[in-house]
């Protein structure tokens, strides 16, 4: 047997148990000597009585002296060791705690020297190289910025198909009921045949800077994407049996495509309502222009055939040109742009050329292509300026859409004038870009009125606008990556993988109760740990619908009421989606048998199994700090330094992220004792039995 394994107050103790036994040993041989060297039957009693007597004494003795020693200085020491790890791999700030080691001559204040000179080295070190490292922080965060506004969805992912890196444009375009996750595989948001062929492909070519393009289809809603796809090189020193991972860039190409088969339809249709029209026109013609064609009223009647055949052809094409003009607007790329900003752009080209036009405008977002409507606007005052003064812009809603009219006091604008100036060029850096053509980018027209005696104006209006928001909603920024996840190795035993390169998502529920077998969830909220990092962006917190009254005692404990889970999903419908979100991964609470109780209790409602692995941070705690010390998460984050704010505190995001960030503390701990696998830590708490069982079958 290995002693070594055993805990120090559990080798203390059977030291001392040793102890009594051989002392009890012994007092049994001395009594027994004696009473066969003195010889006398009748002296048995008193030998017997005196070593019970005796053996009791000792017991007592040797018992109090073992818990003046367990709680003097056992127990101590293990509160020390575990001090000393937290402040040495969990960067604990505090300072060590020496009341408890006060029988242990200077080791207490030795040890808390040790802490507190580590402390500052720490400290030192760290200044040291957050200075070398400010530059590449820059940089860094320079990099994000840019990717943030790339205007496609960006992927990068590994040999094995996992996310390594995605930013807001690729959550956007991916949708579903959960953003993309890190270490998660593309094939949950991208149907796999078309990447996978595209994949293959890239392979067969052996040239690093090949590409492919491809269509793909999302899994949550069947968008089609226009993909490109480009093998990741592997540097120099890559091992030439390791496939490569690559980059994904994403384009949404289902308008273009809805666009697309619009002009189509619209070509059918011109060509099939212009040819039998012309085909008639054509036979008539020919009768009316033969010599031998009948003559008087016949005649007559062909005329008045082909006419009806002409007018349907005009008529038809008109229609045509009609539809074509309402859909142009479409099939051109048109962002929205504030009114304000129109009016204030045309005010400061107008003021560059030497005028001046008063701008104002409603608060609406208009759907038009701004730098083409500035120039004509501003060309359209430069044309009226002779004779003609006080201009003012004005932009106004109308209807589904915005009126813009440009206004000014004097003569209206002749239309013979306003024509010839629309097809001229405007100054925009290209010569056929006309008057015309802006309108009919937009689909809109332009025409003068007059108001009263000495004022006119010129309206345009634009088919789509809407009302300016006061909080616009946010463009997503997000940049979440872990290059790391490109050298993860994907075939190694679950039990034998580092802890560090394992995905964990810490959860927490709230109840209506502390009874699996009859109270409900009413929250469940998680985040995801990869690679030993918790990913800010990617969170899981959901309100749920219990089905029941919640007792005002559960309310005043976690502050949910029966009104904010009224109109809030089923546990069926939000343990699926935390099903999906936890898949693949370890899952993490504080007292995870009660969480994992409800959850269980529920799995044939949701429809899914809830057979991840399972780790305890009350387990965890008791492995690193001893059994002795209390293991609540108020105990567990005060001893490692986390603060959870008052109004966080009882509610499942917050008790979340509180475990999370304890969790993260006690992995180098654990990792300090030796602990560095999955399996090394599920045998190091099966030991920790009596405080809570281990969920790992």
């Amino acid at each position: 047997m290995d002693l070594t394994r055993l805990s120090l107050r559990l080798r203390v103790f059977l030291f001392f148990a040793a102890l009594a036994a051989g002392n009890l040993a012994a007092l049994t041989a001395g009594l027994v000597f004696g009473f066969e060297k003195l010889g006398v039957a009748q002296a048995l009693d008193g030998f017997v009585i005196g070593g019970v007597v005796a053996g009791f004494a000792i017991t007592g003795l040797i018992t109090a002296v073992w818990f003046l020693f367990d709680e003097n200085v056992a127990k101590p020491i293990e509160r020390l060791a575990g001090g000393m790890r937290a402040r040495t791999h969990a960067a604990v700030e505090a300072d060590l705690d020496q009341v408890s080691g006060r029988y242990l001559g200077d080791l207490a204040p030795a040890a808390a020297a040790v802490t507190s000179h580590l402390a500052e080295t720490r400290s030192a070190l760290t200044e040291a190289v957050q200075r070398e490292t400010t530059r590449l922080a820059q940089e860094k965060e320079r990099l994000e910025a840019l990717l943030c506004d790339v205007p496609v969805g960006v992927l990068l992912c590994s040999s094995e198909h996992q996310l390594v890196f995605y930013n807001g444009q690729a959550v956007d375009l991916l949708g579903g009921a959960h953003a993309p996750g890190l270490d998660r595989r593309v094939f949950d948001y991208l149907h796999r045949a078309p990447l996978l062929h595209a994949y293959e492909r890239l392979l067969e070519t052996d040239d690093p800077d090949a590409a492919s393009d491809l269509l793909c289809a999302t899994v949550a809603d069947g968008k089609v994407l226009a993909a490109r796809m480009r093998l990741l090189s592997e540097g120099e020193d890559h091992h030439l049996a390791r496939r490569p991972g690559y980059v994904l860039t994403l384009r949404d190409v289902s308008g273009d495509m809805r666009a697309h088969a619009r002009r189509e339809a619209l070509m059918d249709a011109l060509f099939d309502r212009i040819r039998r029209p012309a085909a008639a026109l054509q036979s008539l013609t020919g009768v009316l222009t033969d010599d031998n064609g009948p003559t008087g009223p016949a005649r007559d009647r062909v005329r008045e055939a082909a006419r009806a055949e002409a007018a349907a052809l005009s008529g038809a094409i008109h229609t045509m040109f009609e539809e074509h003009e309402a859909m142009r607007a479409d099939w051109w790329p048109l962002g929205m742009i504030r009114a304000s900003d129109l009016g204030e752009a045309v005010r400061a080209r107008v003021a560059a050329a030497g005028g001046s036009v008063l701008a104002v405008a409603a608060p609406l977002m208009l759907r038009c292509e701004g730098f083409e409507m500035v120039a004509l606007l501003s060309t359209l005052v430069a044309h009226l300026t002779e004779g003609r003064r006080d201009f003012r812009l004005e932009i106004s809603e109308e209807g589904a859409g915005a009126l813009i009219a440009l206004e000014w006091e004097g003569a209206p604008a002749p239309v013979g004038d306003l024509e010839r100036w629309l097809e001229a060029p405007l100054e925009v850096g290209m010569e056929d870009v006309t008057g015309r053509r802006v309108l009919a980018t937009h689909a809109s027209e332009i025409w003068p009125e007059k108001l009263g005696e000495h004022r006119a104006r010129l309206c345009i209006p634009l088919r789509e606008a809407r009302i300016a928001a006061k909080r616009p909603r946010p463009v997503p920024r997000a940049v979440v990556y872990d290059f790391d996840l490109l050298e993860a190795p994907q075939d190694a035993e679950f039990a034998a993988k580092p802890l560090e390169k394992l995905t964990f998502v810490v959860f927490d529920t709230e109840t209506t109760g502390l009874l699996p077998s009859e109270d409900e969830i009413v929250q469940i909220a998680a985040v995801r740990i990869v690679n030993g990092r918790r990913v800010g962006t990617e969170v899981f917190d959901t309100l749920v619908n219990p089905g029941r009254r919640i007792p005002p005692g559960s309310t005043a404990v976690h502050g949910i009421s029966d009104a904010m889970v009224a109109d809030a999903p089923g546990i069926a419908e939000v343990g699926r989606k935390f099903h999906k979100f936890a898949e693949g991964a370890v899952l993490v609470a504080h007292n995870a048998p009660f969480d994992m109780e409800f959850l269980r209790r529920k799995e044939g409602v949701i429809g899914a199994g809830f057979d991840n692995p399972v780790l305890d941070t009350v387990l965890l705690s008791a492995v690193v700090f001893g059994q002795s010390e209390v293991h609540s998460l108020d105990a567990l984050t005060h001893r490692l330094g986390i603060t959870i704010p008052e109004e966080a505190r009882h509610t499942a995001i917050g008790d979340t992220v509180a475990t999370a960030d304890a969790f993260l503390k006690l992995m180098p701990a654990l990792k300090a004792r030796g602990l560095t696998t999955f399996g090394d830590v599920v045998a190091e708490v099966r030991k920790h039995g009596r405080l809570l069982k281990d969920l790992n079958g």
